[in-house]
Formats: structure tokens, C-alpha cells, sequence
């Protein structure tokens, strides 16, 4: 009798406070909280965002939840933020960070959670990866630039001191110079910010050049249409005198006039490829290949001839 009075008055407790079940606690005893841990770099980002999307439908469909965690591009807030999702004890880590510093590599390393990259590249293949061929996507934008006739071709990019930037982007970009026979100049290489205004001043620094260039590939749309309006302000014809093309194709690119043209990256299938690998590494199943690169193609809109 007094077991089922201690019984219903729990459940009057649980009735009135609208409680659920939590999720770590019942991980105690189980030894997984079904919960994985997402950083992403910059919450404001399109880019991310799209990753984001497709990362929940997978977990969603597979009955985990997701805790979203920015980290703001800061990288003592990265260690900061993966070990707090360590300390909640999530089955699982999905990073977007493009660059992974020597720290943050180590505390992977010692993560008992296995760790997926989603558009993000770990140069050592250490990690488990879903991303597209970066080093060809941008050959081949510049080499369409170049059969358009164009020699005096822009790189607008992030840091270079990211990996993905650095030796894959630039890479690529050098590769298809060179092939062609034009002269690599540091000159018509940007590094910026990925935001409007860093594309607004990556513009104005190549306007000052003694020959301005009449093509760019632009590594993030948010800077991309920085470069488009800056260049449409300073009375440069889009694009008769300059040509632009963007990477990501997130919805920045239909939002622009005119509309940019773009690398298609399948953000929503990174996402949700990222989650499937990393619900395998999480109930132990065979995997095949940890490195998963998705094909990517071009959109020629109206910042390309």
C-alpha cells in the first residue's frame, strides 16, 4: 500500500512539473545518452546553418538529440566547448571548424566519443570526414574563368592559415594557373573574413591594384556578395569587366542581383551523411571508408558570362 501511494505521488510530481525523463541519467546505467554534440563555428553563418539541417533530419530519424554549441571562431572557446560536451556525456562529436589546432587534435584523440568532420577537412586522416574534392572545385572555377579568356584572376579566401584554404583552395587555384601558363601573382590573393564587409574591403584592395582583376573566385557567399556590390558601386560592369564566382551556393547566392553564380556543394547531404557516419562509429558498425567526399558541380548564374 505504501509503495503505490510513494508511486502515485511521484506521478502527481511528474504531472505538474511536465517532466521528461533525462536523458543523461538514464545514460548512467546504459552507458550512452543517445545525445551528440554539434560545434559549429559561427551560429550566424548560412553555411552552417544548411550543414546544420541536415545533421538534425539524420539524428532525428535515428532518435538522437542534438546539442548545437558555437564556438565563434574563438579557439580557446572550441576546447572550452568540446569538453563541456564531453563533460554531458554525448555519444558523439560532429565538428565544422575548418581549422584543427595541434590542442584540439590531442583532446579528439583522447575523446572516448567518436568524432565526425562535416565540411571540414582533417589533412592527416585521422578523423572520420564527409566533404567534396575542394582542390578540384576550385580548379575548375578558375579554369572556366581562364577559357573566358581571362589571365588577371582574384582568390578571395578565409585564412590561410586554414588547412582547407591553404593547401586545398589555393592549391587548386595555383594548379590551374599553371597549367595554363599564367604567372601565380600573391597580389590577386585575398585573405578576409567571412562576412559582407570583409568582402566590401577585399573589392577596394583589389580596385588599387595597378591592373585590376576581371575574374574572382570567392571561397563564402556572405563575402562574395561583399565583393559583388562593392564592385557594382564602383561602377565595375557584372559580368562584362568582372567576373564572380562563389562556393557554397547556400540561399545568399539567389538573394544577390544578379544572382551568383556558384560551386554547389551538397550542404544538406554533408550534414546528413556526417550524422549516418558518425551513428555508425557510435553503435560500433563496420565502416568501410571514414573519408567521404560527395561529388559537386557548378550553378552559372549571372556573375559569370
Amino acid at each position: 500500500m505504501l509503495n503505490q501511494l510513494h508511486v502515485k505521488k511521484v506521478l502527481d510530481v511528474i504531472n505538474q512539473l511536465g517532466y521528461r525523463p533525462n536523458a543523461v541519467a538514464r545514460g548512467l546505467a546504459s552507458k550512452r545518452t543517445t545525445t551528440v554534440g554539434v560545434i559549429i563555428p559561427d551560429i550566424s553563418n548560412v553555411f552552417y546553418a544548411e550543414l546544420a539541417r541536415g545533421i538534425e533530419d539524420i539524428a532525428t530519424m535515428y532518435k538522437y538529440n542534438i546539442i548545437l554549441s558555437s564556438s565563434d571562431e574563438n579557439e580557446d572557446k572550441e576546447l572550452q566547448v568540446l569538453n563541456t560536451l564531453l563533460g554531458k556525456q554525448v555519444d558523439g562529436i560532429i565538428y565544422m571548424g575548418e581549422k584543427i589546432t595541434s590542442q584540439l587534435q590531442e583532446e579528439f584523440d583522447r575523446s572516448p566519443a567518436p568524432v565526425v568532420l562535416a565540411g571540414a577537412v582533417d589533412m592527416e586522416q585521422k578523423l572520420a570526414s564527409v566533404n567534396i574534392d575542394y582542390r578540384e572545385a576550385t580548379k575548375a572555377a578558375v579554369q572556366m574563368f581562364i577559357q573566358n579568356g581571362h589571365k588577371q584572376i582574384a582568390f578571395v579566401t578565409g585564412s590561410l592559415e586554414e588547412p582547407v584554404n591553404r593547401e586545398l583552395k589555393l592549391e587548386g587555384y595555383k594548379e590551374a594557373l599553371q597549367e595554363a601558363g599564367i604567372k601565380y601573382d600573391e597580389n590577386y590573393v585575398i585573405e578576409a573574413d567571412y562576412d559582407y564587409t570583409a568582402g566590401v574591403r577585399a573589392f577596394e584592395q583589389l580596385n588599387k591594384l595597378a591592373t585590376r582583376p576581371n575574374a574572382a573566385i570567392v571561397t563564402d557567399d556572405e563575402l562574395a556578395i561583399g565583393v559583388l556590390n562593392a564592385a557594382l558601386d564602383a561602377g565595375v560592369k557584372v559580368p562584362d569587366e568582372l567576373e564572380i564566382m562563389t562556393s557554397n551556393n547556400t540561399k545568399l547566392t539567389l538573394m544577390s542581383r544578379p544572382q551568383l553564380s556558384t560551386i554547389v556543394q551538397p550542404l544538406y547531404d554533408i550534414g546528413a551523411v556526417a550524422m549516418r557516419l558518425l551513428t555508425k562509429l557510435m553503435t560500433n558498425e563496420e565502416v568501410e571508408e571514414k573519408t567521404v567526399v560527395l561529388p559537386h558541380s557548378e550553378k552559372l548564374r549571372g556573375t559569370t558570362k
